[in-house]
């Protein structure tokens, strides 16, 4: 099935990647499906290049060759299985932009059904951005997330980058503002010039940093030429990875950023339910046989997820040491009201 044109990021020149033999006559795959190989394969787009892959093997498997079909379906199954390389960065930007690979999956996030649901939007949007096209429409790219800290946007840009097998690349705002003052704009303009040229899911954490509200009496000139420089890019922006800016405090961005994202999502601190799915899951197979729901919950009250998952592995580290097979409910419930403590929290209504 052919594939409409798209614009190359690089205007590099690519040599096609694949050998196309002949097989009794017939050509291995179709003209139409060979330039589409070689675009996705200028395009860094490792997911479409599988998908033609895949129609090239039915295409053989419909002329009779089930060996050849079987073999490409076998190649793409082993490429899949091998993680996506992340391209290293220059000296210039290494200290700027962390490069990961996440294996999260949506699963594996705590949340409510409603920003789950959100999520998943996401993504499939993402994986269905051809069809969206051909409608006039383009997929949700640009995402901000806002909220406590430790209560899961930086697992959710994981989370979207696991899933669509992208490399998660982090822009570490305050050291590309505090190391580069004066010269902040510009550094901003070649972070969008990666952005535009290496498929990926960037996160702009601690996005406050260059976002906040203009005109606000403590800020400077230089910062509200930042923020412009930021709007003018992150408008401009049409490449084909995601954009995802983390903030603690939304409250203080400016209002001018909120209609530049494609979709904006709040966090909070865990619900009972999310604490006991959160629990459940993090302790795994040293959970206790027996313990109170609503004790849990009282002891949880006020902590964030990332403050009851690190509760948990300090109850679980307390097993392993006792040579037990599991975590007690009174070492639970100590190690949440120790992280409680640690945070100021031994009033519960603090952060309620």
């Amino acid at each position: 099935m052919p594939l409409g044109k798209r614009k190359h990021s690089t205007g590099e020149i690519c040599q096609p990647v694949i050998s196309v033999p002949e097989v009794e006559g017939h050509a291995m795959a179709t003209a139409e499906h060979i330039k589409s190989l070689i675009r996705s394969h200028c395009d860094n787009d490792r997911e479409r290049f599988f998908a033609i892959a895949l129609q090239v093997a039915a295409h053989e498997a419909k002329q009779g060759h089930a060996a050849a079909a079987h073999d490409i379906r076998d190649l793409v199954d082993k490429a899949r299985a091998t993680p996506r390389k992340v391209i290293p960065f220059n000296r210039e930007f290494s200290d700027l932009i962390l490069a990961a690979t996440p294996s999260f999956r949506i699963a594996d996030i705590v949340l409510a059904d409603e920003k789950r649901q959100r999520i998943d939007r996401v993504i499939r949007e993402y994986r269905k951005q051809d069809k969206l096209r051909k409608h006039g429409l383009s997929n949700r790219r640009k995402i901000l997330l806002a909220g406590p800290p430790g209560t899961g946007k930086t697992m959710t840009a994981s989370v979207l980058a696991g899933e669509l097998k992208l490399p998660l690349y982090t822009i570490l705002m305050d050291k590309l503002v505090t190391k580069f003052m004066g010269e902040t704009s510009a550094k901003l303009r070649q972070i969008f010039d990666i952005i535009r040229a290496q498929r990926g899911v960037y996160l702009f954490d601690e996005f406050d940093a260059i976002g906040a509200e203009r005109g606000r009496g403590n800020d400077v000139g230089e910062m509200r030429r930042v923020l412009n420089t930021f709007l003018q890019l992150i408008e401009q922006d049409d490449s084909d990875g995601l954009i995802v800016a983390a903030t603690n405090n939304a409250a203080i961005l400016d209002q001018a950023l909120f209609r530049r994202f494609d979709d904006i999502l709040y966090y909070g601190l865990p619900s009972p339910d999310e604490v006991q799915s959160l629990i459940a899951n993090r302790l795994g197979n040293f959970k206790p046989k027996q313990i109170s729901s609503r004790e849990l919950t009282k002891a949880s009250k006020g902590l964030s997820h990332a403050e009851i998952g690190q509760a948990c592995d300090d109850a679980i580290k307390s097993a392993i040491l006792a040579d037990s097979k599991s975590v007690t409910a009174t070492s639970l419930k100590n190690m949440l009201q120790e992280r409680r403590s640690a945070y100021g929290q031994t009033n519960s209504t603090l952060r309620a």
